[in-house]
């Protein structure tokens, strides 16, 4: 089994019963260092004493399991206001709310679109462009999908 499923497997109900949702876990490199991020969810935001009150109970289940044979960092963070949508709960949270979508390879000569998410299904997902416009995206044709954010 794969670093982050034997953590996710460990974890998650432990998450699940303090009333958050382990939306992803990530193992990886970063500036020489191994960190493994727990990304929660929620039906709230989710605050700094929320990812402090998981850390502290899930630091005992990995230190007693011991799954991770180098020395590693814990970080537990949210999902983020600006995190890609790439499972279908992602796509469904976010029905009716505007989208940044890049492409691969463009489209009528553009890669980059903004619109509100119309449907989705396994393969696919809709936008309603500002002009009024429907444009139906292949998943795998997208680089990046992520909600708009305003400034």
């Amino acid at each position: 089994m794969r670093t982050v499923e034997t953590i996710d497997a460990l974890v998650r109900p432990l998450v699940a019963s303090l009333g958050y949702e382990l939306d992803e876990v990530e193992f990886k490199k970063e500036q020489g260092n191994w960190v493994l991020t727990l990304y929660l969810d929620g039906e709230n935001p989710i605050t700094l004493g929320d990812c402090e009150k998981v850390s502290r109970a899930v630091e005992p289940i990995l230190d007693e399991a011991d799954p991770i044979e180098q020395a590693y960092y814990l970080s537990v963070s949210s999902i983020g206001l600006d995190r890609p949508l790439k499972k279908d709960k992602d796509f469904a949270r976010n029905v009716g709310k505007a989208l940044d979508v890049r492409l691969y390879a463009p489209i009528d000569k553009k890669k980059e679109y903004t619109g509100t998410l119309l449907s989705f299904d396994e393969e696919s997902f809709t936008l309603k462009l500002k002009a009024g416009a429907e444009l139906k995206i292949k998943r795998k044709d997208a680089s990046s999908v992520k909600p708009h954010l305003d400034f």
